[in-house]
């Protein structure tokens, strides 16, 4: 595993405290908010924030690039691919 820290986010959209499916939403919400190509993070602290973004991810073709903790919870990054 690659001990390299993720690329910096551009933007961070703050959903700590918010149960899923509020984090993807938000998430949703906000990536028009970044370029092609470029990095969004998600701060979420609901333990189900953890399967469902890589997921949505997957779902929607944008690239999951980590979970970082981030107490409370993690921040989840997130390429933008279209």
């Amino acid at each position: 595993m690659s001990e390299n820290p993720p690329p910096t986010a551009l933007v961070t959209v703050e959903a700590r405290g918010h149960k899923c499916p509020i984090p993807i939403i938000w998430l949703a919400q906000r990536l028009h908010e970044v370029p092609i190509g470029a990095v969004i993070a998600v701060t979420a602290d609901d333990p189900a924030a953890s399967p469902d973004i890589p997921a949505w991810c997957r779902m929607k073709m944008h690239e999951f690039i980590a979970e970082v903790p981030a107490y409370p919870g993690s921040a989840f990054h997130i390429r933008r691919m279209y």
